[in-house]
């Protein structure tokens, strides 16, 4: 008997999987957006502000505000909606790795007590970042390497 071996090196996203990974990515964020707004899953939400200061902890862990909430719901919808394409599926999880990271970089080299802490980041949240940025930004690296240009390929 003879069998294709399938191993990992034969693994590779395909336009279907990186609109799923965008779907689903959008609807991770937007499931953080709002469940940040919700009393019980954030811990101390009477201390939530708008901004700075807010000491409302999603789930406990993850320090959270009005803003950054709004932040989570607004990529969370871009990445459902960039999901129809394959081309700003990709773009979407490029573009929100990026900012993720780019956020995880920043609570790293700021003072998390100092009001250049808009967002009311605590380590949790920075490490959360961390996670979510390389997690949709590998995704997107990862079809580009395989999908070199993407000037050939359907825009579905």
């Amino acid at each position: 008997m003879t069998t294709a071996s399938h191993g990992a090196s034969g693994w590779h996203l395909t336009r279907e999987h990186v609109r799923n990974a965008a779907i689903s990515g959008g609807v991770v964020f937007l499931l953080l957006g709002v469940l940040g707004f919700i009393p019980g899953i954030t811990a101390q939400y009477g201390e939530m502000t708008f901004a700075a200061g807010s000491g409302a902890l999603l789930f406990g862990a993850f320090g959270t505000s009005i803003l950054l909430n709004i932040v989570y719901l607004a990529v969370g919808i871009a990445g459902i909606g960039m999901s129809r394409s394959t081309m700003l599926s990709r773009d979407f999880l490029l573009g929100s790795g990026a900012l993720f990271l780019l956020l995880w970089i920043y609570g790293l080299v700021i003072d998390l007590t100092s009001t250049a802490n808009f967002l009311s980041f605590s380590m949790g949240t920075n490490w959360l970042h961390l996670v979510l940025g390389l997690i949709a930004g590998g995704l997107g690296v990862a079809y580009m390497a395989r999908h070199r240009g993407g000037a050939s390929e359907h825009q579905t």
